[in-house]
């Protein structure tokens, strides 16, 4: 039996686990290239060769493990975020395409202080496996960069990262801005932002092996946020910067929490690839002392 005859047959394993057909035969390969070692042109190439002695076993670990719904990232070990590979483990949310956004809308803000300002400081609340603040420190280089988290474990897989794709970032344990001091010129978050009422919806891969911390934000979802939102009225410098990243339907009550909260106002919202509010852009307002 040739790798793709097995690879098939692991596929409809995952198949009959209740994965979508696409998804299984994608993962079965993913999980072959791993035991493998190989990249995806040593796959196009040799998938029609016999397995290599000591494939098998491992392999079938890994599809069992699939099997079981776990998350091929944590499997893996390993997501691609902007163009670059980042170490994932349970201990942090696994990094999603929509949170590609928050880097872009930070970076913009970066871009339009213009070439004659000073690097601006720049802070990633909740930073977990450190995607954003570690892009943004490569994107923009001359940004001092700043991380957060209130979970150690995670604040080592940001540390990681960090190091694996040599960025400048600083970690610091703590819950929102309690380690780290004002004034900031740009605020990023990813928080947790799931509703308790969706718990029983999420998908096993979701709901049983993420990092219920990391998700889960009260009632409505919007508790972290609720908190974020003074603090960084309190913290940003005049004329500096929020950005959040927000649940499917939360557009309205966040527009709501922001107007309520003195010394910032909206900017802008954007919609992710599926026409979603995702990213929330608010500014600390000039000349005002926040309270």
């Amino acid at each position: 039996m040739t790798l793709a005859e097995r690879v098939r047959a692991a596929a409809r394993r995952l198949e009959d686990a209740g994965l979508p057909a696409d998804d299984s035969r994608r993962d079965a390969v993913l999980l072959a290239r791993a035991v493998l070692g190989w990249s995806a042109a040593d796959w196009l190439t040799r998938h029609h060769t016999s397995p290599p002695i000591g494939f098998d076993e491992p392999f079938q670990a890994l599809i069992g493990r699939r099997a079981a719904h776990e998350p091929i990232a944590y499997i893996t070990g390993e997501r691609e975020f902007y163009g670059r590979p980042f170490r994932v483990t349970p201990d942090v949310l696994i990094p999603r395409p929509e949170t590609e956004l928050l880097v872009e809308e930070a970076l913009a803000e970066i871009a339009a202080r213009g070439p004659g300002a000073s690097p601006p400081r720049v802070v990633d609340v909740g930073t977990g496996s450190g995607c954003v603040a570690v892009t943004l420190a490569l994107e923009a280089p001359a940004t001092r960069v700043i991380g957060t988290d209130v979970s150690e474990r995670a604040l080592a897989v940001a540390r990681a990262n960090a190091a694996s794709l040599d960025a400048r970032v600083e970690l610091c344990h703590g819950g929102l801005l309690a380690s780290v001091p004002g004034p900031i010129d740009i605020l990023v978050s990813n928080p947790p932002y799931v509703s308790e009422a969706e718990r029983p919806t999420l998908s096993a891969e979701v709901g049983r092996y993420e990092p219920g911390t990391a998700l889960f934000a009260g009632l409505d979802g919007l508790d972290v946020i609720r908190a974020l939102l003074p603090d960084a009225a309190r913290a940003l410098a005049p004329g500096g910067v929020l950005v959040v990243e927000i649940g499917a339907g939360q557009a309205p009550a966040v527009t709501r929490l922001v107007s309520a909260t003195p010394g910032l106002h909206l900017v802008r919202i954007r919609a992710d690839l599926h026409g979603i509010p995702r990213i929330v852009v608010s500014r600390r307002d000039r000349g005002t002392v926040a309270r």
